[in-house]
């Protein structure tokens, strides 16, 4: 083969393996294992049905996208530590759907000194929304809103004697403003207060407290296994109770591991979940193609957040940077996701404000 040829199958294969390799990396940190496990698997299999559908049709302006998922086992310390190795050592255009509270909170001085947008925290903590969060866009609504109308329903229900369990950190704390709030607009004081470790939860002590103050229903706020571990301890004792829980825990997975005490277990929402959204209908499309037959909330949670990251990539122009994805996204102005519009700007990261409520069925749905 002449050199000339030889030359021009090098740098052709060189293109060929370059255009390949174009992609665009999304970093995450989240608990792939731990006590949110369940339901973080259901929510990036909903963000993936979106992601694995805009590649399939090329990706964005030519290029892939890749999640590089790092394992922080729900803990704050290890998941500031991988957003410091997604950033500095992997380069990621942006970090995507983090799960907790206190583990978002320790990596915002990171996002801050590196310019990177955070997308989509799996966390309604109102410390996300204010004050601004520069790089922070929420997607879901707050951990607060969700609450307050929890506690609307229960009082709507004749249901006067409320207690409310929260896990010892900045996500209870959050959820426990969220619950006082609605309490107080219902003209009603909690029967019981208890909080537990997030690392080490023990509801030992905390049943007697929720016997003796006879509550009619309970607001539990916490994580996977250390709700279900404290629904089913006060259950044992106290089968009549009515228990509520947050949107962090809308996950089949969540259903599975409460077993036979599921039914009635009260979830707030905060996405829809009827076909009368075409969001939801997109997602369920999607996922049949897939032999999936049930979008959980979470799943819908991960596909909401998947179509805002698509949307501000497209919008980031062709090779974006950082800095341009940040201007996308706080120019993104009523993009419809399907049925909901969501919007950011300079001094607003807020995202949606939809908050609904569904009941476990004893077929182990979420059912409005």
């Amino acid at each position: 083969m002449k050199p000339t040829r030889l030359f021009a199958t090098a740098v052709a294969l060189f293109v060929w393996a370059i255009s390949t390799q174009a992609q665009i990396l999304i970093g995450q940190t989240v608990g792939v294992t731990g006590a949110v496990a369940a339901t973080v698997k259901e929510s990036m299999t909903g963000a993936m049905l979106y992601i694995d559908a805009i590649n399939a049709k090329g990706g964005v302006a030519g290029e892939k996208i890749e999640i590089v998922t790092l394992d922080d086992k729900f803990d704050p310390k290890l998941a500031a530590a991988n957003a410091r190795t997604l950033i500095e050592e992997r380069h990621v255009l942006a970090l995507f759907m983090s799960r907790g509270t206190p583990h978002t909170e320790g990596i915002i001085p990171i996002l801050d000194q590196h310019g990177v947008p955070m997308i989509g925290p799996s966390t309604g903590a109102m410390t996300l929304h204010k004050p601004l969060r520069r790089h922070v866009f929420n997607v879901r609504a707050t951990y607060q809103r969700e609450a307050e109308k929890a506690i609307a329903h229960l009082a709507s229900q004749g249901i006067t004697r409320i207690a409310v369990i929260h896990v010892d950190d900045s996500f209870g704390a959050d959820g426990l403003v969220g619950a006082q709030k609605g309490l107080a607009t219902a003209n009603l004081k909690p029967v019981a207060v208890a909080k537990f470790d997030r690392a080490k939860p023990d509801f030992s002590a905390i049943v007697p407290v929720m016997t003796k103050a006879d509550a009619q229903a309970i607001v539990i706020i916490g994580s996977g296994t250390a709700v279900v571990d404290g629904i089913k301890a006060v259950k044992a004792v106290s089968a009549g109770t009515q228990f509520v829980t947050l949107s962090n825990n809308a996950s089949g997975g969540f259903i599975k591991l409460l077993g036979g005490q599921a039914r009635g277990v009260i979830v707030s929402q905060v996405l829809p979940q009827t076909f009368t959204y075409p969001i939801v209908k997109e997602a369920t499309q999607l996922a049949r193609a897939r032999d999936i037959q049930d979008v959980s909330p979470a799943m819908l949670e991960g596909f909401a957040t998947a179509k805002v990251l698509v949307e501000a990539l497209r919008r980031g122009g062709a090779k974006p940077t950082r800095e341009r994805l940040q201007s996308a996204l706080e120019n993104l102005n009523k993009f419809d996701l399907g049925g909901l519009e969501i919007s950011y700007s300079t001094t607003d990261h807020t995202g949606l404000d939809f908050a609904d409520l569904s009941i476990i069925s004893v077929d182990g749905k979420f059912r409005r």
